[in-house]
Parts: C-alpha cells; sequence; structure tokens
C-alpha cells in the first residue's frame, strides 16, 4: 500500500516525543499530586501550549524532510487539508455536524499514519486559520486530530479485504475516535474552569477518583450531545460515501506514484 509520508526512525521518535508530551498536557489534572501547587499555575498554560506548537511543527518537519516527500504529495496534502478546512465550518453552532472527520478517517486510512499525521496537523491550523479559531487551544486540537488521522491508517485492515469489510471497521473507528477527540479536548480546556460550575470544576485538591468523578459529569453536562452528533455524522458519511471517496484516493495515490523517484537526464550540447 502506497504510503506518502512514511514515518522512519527519527519521525518515530519525534512523534513519540510529542505524544508523551501531549499525554502529559492532556492528563496532568489526573498526574499531578493532591499535594502539589500545580492548580496554582493555570496562566503558565498557554507557555505549554506554545512549546507543544514548537514540537509539533518538529515532528513535521521531521517528516517531510526524512521521507523526502515530493511535489505530488505535497499537491495532495493541500488538497486534502484544504478540503477538510473548509469542511470544518460546515454546520458551525450545530451539534455535531463536523463532516471534516470522515475525510480524516479515509484519507488516514489510504495514506497510512504518516500522512494521516501531518494531514490532520495541518488540516486543524488551516481551519482555525480559516474560522479565526487561533488560540491556546488550536494546539491541542492539532495533535488530537493528528492521532485521530493517524489511528485510521495504523488499523490492522486486510490488504484484500472486502470493501464492506473495511468501510464497516472504518466507521466503527470513527464513530469512537469521535467520542475520543471530543474527550481529549474536554480535558484540555476542563482544568481551567475555575469556579465557574464548582460541582464539575477541577479541583486541584482532590484525588484522582473524585476528579475523574467531576470530569465525567463536566463530559455528560457540555458535550455528550455535540460528541454524539460528531460520531453519527461520521458513522453515515463513511458508510455511503466510504467507498467511493477510497476509490478516488486509492487511484488518485496509484497515478501519483508518491514512491517513484524522478530523475533528469543530463542533456547533451
Amino acid at each position: 500500500m502506497t504510503r506518502a509520508v512514511p514515518l522512519g526512525p527519527r519521525s518515530l521518535l519525534a512523534l513519540a516525543l510529542v505524544s508523551a508530551v501531549g499525554v502529559v498536557a492532556f492528563g496532568w489534572p489526573f498526574l499531578a499530586p493532591p499535594t502539589s501547587q500545580v492548580g496554582t499555575h493555570t496562566q503558565d498554560a498557554p507557555w505549554l501550549f506554545a512549546g507543544l506548537l514548537v514540537l509539533l511543527v518538529a515532528v513535521v518537519a521531521a517528516a517531510l524532510a526524512e521521507s523526502g516527500l515530493g511535489p505530488k504529495a505535497v499537491a495532495m496534502l493541500g488538497v486534502l487539508a484544504a478540503t477538510g478546512a473548509a469542511l470544518r465550518p460546515i454546520g458551525a453552532g450545530t451539534a455535531g455536524i463536523e463532516p471534516m472527520f470522515f475525510l480524516m478517517v479515509l484519507s488516514g486510512r489510504v495514506l497510512g499514519p504518516g500522512f494521516g499525521f501531518v494531514l490532520g496537523n495541518v488540516t486543524m491550523f488551516a481551519s482555525a486559520l480559516l474560522t479565526g479559531g487561533v488560540g491556546p487551544w488550536m494546539p491541542f486540537q492539532m495533535l488530537a486530530m493528528g492521532w485521530f488521522t493517524m489511528g485510521a491508517g495504523l488499523l490492522p485492515v486486510p490488504a484484500r479485504a472486502r470493501a464492506r469489510t473495511e468501510v464497516r471497521l472504518l466507521a466503527a473507528y470513527g464513530f469512537l475516535a469521535a467520542f475520543a477527540y471530543g474527550t481529549a479536548m474536554n480535558m484540555a480546556g476542563w482544568p481551567f474552569m475555575g469556579a465557574l460550575a464548582s460541582g464539575i470544576a477541577f479541583d486541584p485538591h482532590a484525588g484522582v477518583p473524585a476528579n475523574l468523578s467531576r470530569f465525567l459529569a463536566y463530559c455528560l453536562a457540555t458535550s455528550l450531545g455535540w460528541d454524539l452528533g460528531r460520531a453519527l455524522v461520521t458513522v453515515v458519511l463513511t458508510l455511503t460515501l466510504g467507498p467511493a471517496l477510497l476509490r478516488g484516493l486509492r487511484r488518485a495515490t496509484r497515478r501519483a506514484a508518491f514512491e517513484t523517484q524522478v530523475t533528469f537526464e543530463a542533456s547533451e550540447r
């Protein structure tokens, strides 16, 4: 199967570093002991986000530099990222109507985890610029979408599996990953609620079980309907448009021949 951006050693190392930092950045409320003073440093969060964004850029740069990304792959990356960024505002303000997610699932499946991670990052960055959604939450969105799209490329679907089986598996993955994405983004913003909702806000002096209960209540109260809508839209679009789009993406990658090296012959004078 064609891999437009294969994951080489440097790419894997950078991705592992970013993922480790991302896990800490997302999950620090459950990692910090109740006796720590981390809850008094919420104003320092933008610096952590900025550092995470720098690491994300490093991962993308490492993937591009190591894989020798050619102009055809760059063109496909640009087209898919632009399409995803254009799809994101559709349904803005309407619970869960986010059609870009199914495109990320199918693209990651066809073009592999390396291309998927880069695509997820670039798409979220482009959509933030398009919608004016630039802020300290953007690095988290980029990382979460990178994981989301990369995961589709890591699915253990046999290359010769029936198209219907593959589409169903991708729909199931999209359903679960849509909830995972929403939960991750909830976790990114939940600690900074302060006293806006004391019953479900993060309590730096409480233990993990108490904060986990608060976080679950926060997810149920604020985003369950939106996450469910996103998951259902992803499933419906994957089942209905998935087979045709998978064929189109695979045809495009074969014609682009990403792995074919371009050579130039010296002209005689």
